[in-house]
């Protein structure tokens, strides 16, 4: 595709603004970013998308002049931009094409994709098929919504070039012609209502992952979760369900603790439950779905079965911090929503004194109560969300609750309160918004009072 010359706008100055601005000033096109914040510093966001690159970049905050939209061939999203916004509506009745960051790395870049979506565990999938394909391949890039922009390493791909991609609602909701080798969604429960408006619209985004792909491609999908079962009946790719529950006549299954794979009609054991790092039923279904899209990109047996064996998790995810005075603490700031902050719980195997709260997405919190199941000792709320999460848990029968006012007090509180057997859990079923910049802030913050304790 052939940028050179064209006026190209970037719609959001974040980190993927940034990276989609550099690329295209690569390709030669002329690129005007934008962001509706009047706030900050132009002059500093062009210093950091040029450093030593030339090309003609201009930046504008604030009102997007009228005369910039008519003058544009192409638009570029951020994930962090609503595609429902005034100055979006304005470009898409002008005729500009609306695509995403992903979009147009996809377009520019090479090699095979293999990519991952879902509400939870999407972190941990993409980072274990990262190191399943790393092991079997020499060009490997794990990029998305994992921290590290596609637009990034689209120079670096070549033909032989795999991109494992972690891929949010976000970033799916402006897809064209953006094709997978394989694809997974692993499970779709209710977040970001915010931001889709409505549950249809964001099962609609999660499903656009599998829209391009033909009966050459493999979508791999969640046999126990209803949308993502029911989805594989209109899918184009060959489908391969995970089950937690079931034996599967085709697919990857839990089957009294061994995982066992059968794709071509012979079951094979991949391993046992016991031999991996990581624990709770949600990451053997993520060892599951990495495990079988690593066995339908042809990757042996062998390589995937060793790779399990040695993947030790990842930062926030249920992520052991330390013991302190016979007091286990776990890290599970990425549990940002309550169907993610419901594994936490499920993997905790001791009493447990729990921080949950913060930024309001408007989620419900009755599920996630209910799932405490005689595990929570006491729970302890700060953010937004503390008042509304204290008045369902006490509608449900739970009033063991103390409500703080910073994140200081609440792992202050928990240590109070634990006794030597007990688990402190950081899982707070909310976004960290409003207290920090995000969840690693907000777990690293965890982490660094809990290995301060004497």
């Amino acid at each position: 595709m052939d940028l050179r010359g064209r006026n190209i706008l970037v719609f959001g100055s974040g980190i993927s603004g940034v990276s989609a601005s550099r690329l295209l000033l690569a390709k030669g096109a002329e690129v005007i970013l934008y962001d509706g914040n009047i706030s900050l510093d132009a002059e500093k966001i062009k210093n950091e998308i040029l450093e030593d690159r030339k090309g003609k970049l201009q930046v504008i905050l604030g009102k997007l002049p009228a005369e910039i939209v008519d003058s544009l061939a192409l638009t570029i999203m951020s994930p962090g931009v609503p595609l429902d916004i005034p100055a979006v509506n304005q470009m898409r009745a002008k005729g500009v094409p609306i695509w995403g960051e992903t979009e147009l790395a996809y377009v520019l870049g090479k090699g095979d994709v293999l990519a991952i979506t879902g509400t939870n565990g999407k972190t941990t999938t993409t980072t274990l098929l990262g190191e399943i394909i790393k092991n079997y391949r020499k060009s490997v890039f794990v990029v998305g919504n994992i921290g590290n922009p596609y637009t990034d390493i689209v120079s670096k791909t070549k033909e032989s070039s795999v991109i494992v991609a972690e891929m949010s609602s976000f970033q799916l909701e402006s897809i064209h012609t953006f094709r997978p080798k394989v694809s997974a969604i692993l499970n779709i429960t209710e977040d970001h209502l915010n931001r889709h408006h409505t549950m249809e619209a964001y099962i609609a985004a999660k499903q656009n992952i599998a829209k391009n792909q033909t009966p050459a491609d493999t979508c791999v999908l969640n046999y126990e979760d209803e949308a993502t079962r029911n989805f594989g009946e209109k899918v184009s790719a060959e489908v391969l369900y995970f089950s937690s529950q079931r034996k599967l006549e085709k697919g990857i299954y839990l089957d009294n603790g061994s995982i066992i794979c059968n794709i071509t009609g012979v079951p094979e054991k991949v391993c046992h439950v016991d031999e991996l790092k990581i624990l709770g039923l949600h990451n053997y279904e993520n060892v599951m779905a990495a495990a079988v899209m690593g066995l339908a990109y042809k990757v042996p047996m062998e390589i995937i079965r060793k790779t399990l064996k040695e993947f030790q998790g990842v930062e926030h995810r249920i992520e052991f911090v330390a013991e302190k005075n016979g007091v286990v603490y776990y890290n599970d700031s990425k549990g940002t929503n309550p169907d993610a902050a419901i594994r936490g719980i499920q993997a905790m195997n001791r009493p447990t004194l729990l921080i949950g709260g913060g930024y309001d997405k408007g989620s419900s919190y009755e599920e996630w109560i209910q799932a405490f199941d005689g595990k929570v000792k006491k729970l302890v709320l700060l953010g937004a969300t503390r008042e509304k999460i204290d008045e369902t848990a006490r509608k449900l029968g739970f009033t063991d609750t103390v409500l703080v006012d910073t994140f200081e007090e609440a792992v202050e509180t928990c240590v109070k309160y634990a006794a030597p057997g007990d688990a402190v859990l950081l899982s707070p079923a909310c976004a960290s918004w409003g207290m920090f910049q995000n969840y690693e802030e907000r777990g690293d913050k965890f982490k660094e009072m809990v290995l301060q304790l004497n």
